[in-house]
């Protein structure tokens, strides 16, 4: 592939491990966040994946993130708690929160957790998929960086703010990741690193006009101007941009509401601060019936959603995660691709951490 170079999954997993416990990061917190960081490459997601590595190491080196940070329970019931992350990873306090609510949800049927004073915790549906593979129906939401317009504004107001549910069937669960924008901020970062245009209706300039250069979004989010992505749906109503900034405003209130902190227009506001918010929802659908059958009909629907018609030109109709799974258990086997730029990076963290090159060596 032009541009990219294909690395070896399990060894660039120790790499980037490698490289969190050189700041100080316990070992197991460290694989934790690997394994989450790399599991976004494995899904085809770029945007989330290795690239970021060099934002986690920034944010360790301003203060913004704690790398020894241990989050803490601030309210708890059977079947909900409040969680000060204490600026910790967000991958350490996420899985600390679902792991929390897929128990409350064994124990009585559902568990919610919220999560607050956190950082970045990586691709949400990762912790969707911790309760499917537990026999939950899982859900996860964040809040981030306030990079979205609100419907009819120029000023970001609101997070990429994704929504991530997962539940177990056959042959793939059910698996849904989705930011509530049009495209990620990270996809953007990846355009910029091509040195590529984006499409059109993506996100508007300063100036709240439809703009095509990455490089223009970029120093939007560096120096807080107006300007940012464009909620789902697009600008103003004609392909529904409100709906889009519903479901914005759905997270914002499931995360930095109910745990009692930032809002996304409060989250790093700075770049040495973040304090973004998290939901973790872990429910036990055997209250609602028996789970083979529950299990059996999503999996008969899913089947026949497939098998239905196909529009003009089209050969196959995917359900959600089908196309994620196929492309994990792929580049488990054959490597995992990133870009020059990326790459580049790596090797630069590599030398500066002293973590060995080794685990860098291009596959194929």
């Amino acid at each position: 592939m032009e541009g990219y170079r294909r690395l070896d999954y399990e060894k660039v997993k120790i790499f980037a491990a490698k490289v969190f416990e050189s700041y100080g990061t316990s070992e197991k917190d460290s694989e934790t966040i690997a394994e989450i960081l790399l599991e976004s490459d494995l899904m085809g997601v770029e945007s989330h994946g290795l690239q970021r590595l060099k934002m986690y190491c920034t944010g360790i080196e301003i203060g913004r993130i704690d790398p020894s940070g241990v989050p803490k329970v601030e309210r708890e019931t059977p079947v909900s708690a409040v969680i000060n992350a204490g600026r910790a990873f967000g991958q350490a306090a996420g899985t600390m929160a679902m792991e929390m609510a897929m128990k409350k949800a064994k124990k009585n049927g559902m568990g919610m957790v919220v999560v607050n004073n956190s950082t970045h915790y990586g691709i949400a549906g990762h912790y969707a998929m911790m309760a499917a593979k537990e026999g939950l129906l899982g859900i996860s939401m964040t809040n981030t960086e306030a990079l979205v317009l609100p419907t009819f504004g120029k000023k970001p107001m609101l997070g990429t703010n994704p929504i991530a549910l997962a539940m177990p069937a056959k042959p793939y669960p059910l698996y849904i990741d989705m930011a509530t924008c049009v495209v990620p901020a990270g996809k953007m970062e990846v355009y910029d690193k091509k040195g590529l245009p984006v499409p059109a209706g993506w996100f508007l300039d300063e100036n709240g006009e439809d703009c095509t250069t990455p490089g223009t979004f970029i120093s939007i989010r560096k120096n807080k101007t107006d300007g940012g992505l464009l909620p789902l749906g697009g600008a103003g109503k004609e392909y529904s941009g409100h709906k889009g900034y519903a479901l914005a405003m759905l997270v914002e209130l499931m995360t930095a509401i109910l745990s009692g902190g930032n809002t996304s227009d409060k989250v790093r506001k700075v770049p040495e601060e973040e304090g973004c918010c998290h939901m973790m929802l872990a429910i036990d659908y055997t209250m609602f019936g028996d789970q083979a059958a529950i299990e059996g009909k999503l999996s008969a629907y899913m089947e026949q959603i497939r098998g239905s018609a196909k529009a003009k030109g089209q050969e196959r109709i995917y359900t959600h995660g089908e196309s994620e799974f196929e492309s994990r258990e792929k580049k488990r086997q054959g490597g995992i691709f990133v870009n020059d730029k990326t790459w580049s990076e790596l090797w630069k963290i590599s030398g500066e951490r002293k973590v060995s090159g080794e685990y860098l060596e291009i596959v194929g």
